[in-house]
């Protein structure tokens, strides 16, 4: 069996700031993915057919990042069996970001988009793992080492506050 990967779309190449947190995360996470830009206003043919034939070209899921009115994550899962993950992107034409959010996020029933924070495209990147990770052991195990990573990461920094920074009470549990 092939081994399936992620697809990560965005809307435009200004977008690939944004995006490519999402690549370096599945980098780490030795998950392959594809990367493109896949207009739902500029090159609606295009989406479509992406779209349309995306779970036959070896995909498990798709991240879909876009700005403004954002309609590329809710478009491509209105026409793809496959979970979509968006990414609001916060962009020049935007109004604070809030356009691209709530345009991912108020998906009508029957349409649902995984949707992650505001330039949150790392965060879409762990979430597109995780949902590999549910049928692939050798996955899920890295999504393991990598929170174990985050907590370590923690922990260390506890121990320098609570070492060096911090004069108060320590806290009791």
């Amino acid at each position: 069996m092939k081994r399936k990967k992620i697809a990560i779309v965005m809307g435009s190449k200004s977008d690939l700031p944004v995006m490519s947190q999402a690549a370096e995360v599945l980098e780490k996470l030795e998950v392959g993915f594809d990367l493109s830009i896949v207009s739902a206003h500029r090159t609606p043919h295009r989406m479509v057919e992406f779209a349309e034939s995306a779970h036959k070209n070896g995909y498990a899921a798709i991240i879909a990042g876009a700005g403004g009115a954002a309609h590329l994550p809710g478009m491509i899962a209105s026409l793809t069996p496959l979970p979509v993950i968006g990414v609001p992107v916060k962009s020049s034409n935007s109004i604070d970001g809030w356009d691209s959010v709530l345009s991912i996020l108020q998906m009508p029933g029957g349409v649902p988009v995984a949707t992650v924070a505001l330039d949150g495209a790392k965060n879409a990147g762990i979430l597109a793992a995780q949902i590999l990770g549910a049928t692939d052991d050798a996955v899920l195990e890295r999504i393991s080492r990598y929170k174990d990573e985050l907590r370590e990461k923690v922990e260390e920094s506890i121990a320098d506050i609570e070492a060096n920074g911090y004069k108060g009470k320590r806290l009791g549990f």
